[in-house]
């Protein structure tokens, strides 16, 4: 079937009035999608006839778009950076744990207005496995929200309220696989030969044995392997994750149609963002690791491809916790975009690192080592998330200077453990390499030590401790707010809350300790958020002003320019522009830096020149004077 025909199979199925707009994107953003499809599928028997089929959907879903998700899509078409600007914040946060249910969470919008939220994301709310269901990322059904959160009424009404006020919502779409009581793996379990080749099963170990030899461990303590035994199938399943989450094969068109079909339904209920879970894991090749394989990207690129002819309001989310040289991949190129947004992990975790070792030389790396942004795509910065501080991500980084990286990570590793002489108060994670430092967990205040410090009005030594712990949590979020990016504050984070223990009295999250970083609001801190007088307060006013700073600069946009000046080995000193500067200290000691030219502090508003003094953890934003 050639490219001038199969244009039919799409506007056949779009309403008459949207059939030259869908021809418009299809002539623009078609050869890309048929390209990469041809190079994933392409000797696959029938595949122009599978292609026409897919077409069909597309054209379908787009003409199913609603009329206020269609202007939304010919706005942003028109304006696709729409979301680089400095006015741009995100926030992030599990439904029960922020608002209850969905509806709850409506309620909490006034609270996202107040903090500049143009963009939130909830993680998983769609019905989601039985029992053990690894944070609602083992999806039961793509098709309804969890009966706990509400319904799919409840989500459309979210996402219209949430548009009203020009706020984004963001869900995790997860590509690599489904719970195993999703209705594909029940019908393979169910003997339903089509199904079952939704997924890579095996007869007998010597296929899963020969992947087993290149491949990394995700969990290996509580879910050691990447295969499991299920009876029901006589056979083994790949299982990257946990045993109950069964890795999709995505080598088969059929899995590419049925869940690129998925993602536009999902669309058309309102939601502007995907978190693309787990994209590095998408194709299997004996002999590598399995990830960042070349055909995950050209799924990629297909599923951007995709979404630009029937929904260009959407934007997609590269969830790749990779090493900064394999990020940039997943943008794709001018010519052929992937994802919009990539989590740049790297400066996560080389910001907590400097932190630990009071000396920004692993930030430096990463912020000189982080290439231009290609155009209409950027960043996504964080101080800390639902999941631990990976730091196998800067294995590169913590080998400069002919250090031994095992032996620097895991000394990071053990000061956030609490070890001693250690500020932090959080737990080592699992590791995927067994020559690697644990990953990471805690919230944000209590791994810079403001957990000590109490909630109410303190006086002496507690407050010199809270004040060096508050400077340490504006520190970090003020390089995540400053850097070049889309940054996204974690719920609670805005408050100071600290570590949720009570994890541990739950058999189901006992061996998981993320669940550090998953409390539920905290009501009471949440009520004195206006209250200076208290820790939460002082918090919320702090964060609040270093946000309100970044809207009126638009230095700080996602795609303006920045460079690294010299400075002591403990300073970060981050150009933007040419009238811009952060100066970030990484250590407990005072550290000074000298000046040229008259600068204003952007959030005190008092003139700076010459040398000046960086109080210990202190960060400032400058700009230069006229």
């Amino acid at each position: 079937m050639p490219m001038s025909s199969s244009i039919h199979h799409l506007l056949n199925a779009v309403p008459e009035a949207r059939r030259a707009e869908a021809a418009r994107r299809y002539a623009a953003h078609g050869p890309a999608l048929h390209g990469c499809l041809h190079s994933l599928y392409g000797d696959t028997p029938g595949f122009e006839q599978w292609y026409g089929s897919l077409l069909s959907a597309i054209g379908e879903l787009h003409g199913a778009r609603s009329p206020a998700l269609a202007a939304l899509d010919t706005a942003r078409a028109a304006q696709p950076d729409w979301f680089l600007g400095q006015q741009m914040l995100g926030y992030c946060s599990y439904v029960d744990r922020f608002g209850g249910d969905l509806r709850g969470v409506a309620k909490r919008i006034p609270h996202l207005q107040e903090l500049g939220v143009r963009y939130l994301h909830l993680l998983p709310f769609l019905k989601m496995r039985e029992g053990e269901n690894d944070g609602g990322f083992a999806v039961a059904s793509f098709e309804e929200v969890d009966p706990r959160f509400g319904s799919n009424a409840d989500l459309e009404a979210l996402t219209g309220d949430l548009r009203s006020v020009g706020i984004s919502l963001c869900a995790d779409f997860i590509l690599n696989h489904v719970a195993d009581d999703h209705a594909w793996a029940r019908g393979a379990r169910e003997g339903d030969e089509r199904l079952r080749q939704f997924f890579h099963v095996f007869p007998d170990r010597s296929q899963p044995d020969a992947y087993e030899r290149a491949l990394g461990q995700v969990f290996p303590q509580a879910a050691p392997g990447n295969f499991t035994h299920v009876p029901a199938l006589a056979g083994w399943a790949w299982t990257t994750f946990y045993p109950y989450q069964w890795d999709l094969n995505w080598s088969n068109p059929e899995v590419f149609a049925a869940m690129a079909a998925t993602l536009l339904r999902l669309a058309n209920r309102g939601i502007e963002v995907f978190r693309l879970d787990s994209t590095a894991f998408l194709w299997k090749r004996e002999g590598t690791n399995c990830m960042n394989q070349p055909e995950a990207h050209l799924i990629l690129q297909a599923m951007r491809a995709l979404a630009s002819i029937a929904a260009p309001g959407v934007l997609l989310k590269a969830e790749a916790i990779v090493p900064m040289r394999e990020l940039p991949a997943y943008f794709g190129q001018p010519a052929q975009p992937e994802c919009h947004i990539a989590y740049h992990s790297s400066l996560m975790a080389a910001a907590w690192g400097a932190l630990a070792e009071q000396d920004a030389g692993l930030v430096r790396s990463v912020v000189a080592g982080t290439p231009p942004l290609p155009p209409h795509a950027s960043w996504l910065s964080y101080v800390r998330c639902h999941d631990d501080i990976g730091w196998n991500v800067l294995r590169a980084e913590a080998a400069e200077g002919d250090h031994d990286p095992q032996a620097r990570l895991a000394a990071i590793s053990r000061f956030f453990a609490g070890g001693e002489g250690s500020f932090a108060r959080g737990e080592a994670f699992q590791s995927s390499d067994p020559h690697a430092a644990h990953g990471s967990n805690g919230m944000a205040a209590s791994l810079v030590g403001l957990e000590d410090t109490g909630s109410a009005a303190i006086s002496g030594a507690d407050s010199d401790a809270e004040a060096l712990a508050m400077r340490r949590l504006l520190l970090l979020h003020g390089l995540v707010l400053g850097f070049g990016a889309l940054p996204v504050l974690y719920m609670g984070d805005e408050l100071g809350q600290a570590n949720d223990y009570s994890f541990r009295q739950r058999p189901d999250r006992a061996m998981d300790s993320r669940w550090l970083q998953r409390p539920l609001l905290d009501e009471q801190r949440f009520a004195q958020r206006h209250d200076s007088s208290t820790q939460a307060g002082r918090v919320y006013a702090a964060l609040r002003a270093l946000v309100a700073a970044r809207q009126r600069l638009p230095a700080l946009a996602a795609g303006e320019p920045r460079s690294l000046l010299p400075a002591a080995p403990a300073v970060l000193a981050l150009q933007r522009g040419e009238a811009f500067l952060a100066l970030y200290n990484f250590s407990g000691m005072s550290q000074q830096f000298p000046l040229q030219g008259q600068w204003t502090d952007a959030i005190e508003r008092r003139g700076l020149s010459g040398e000046i003094t960086l109080a210990p953890w202190a960060m400032h934003w400058l700009e230069r004077d006229n």
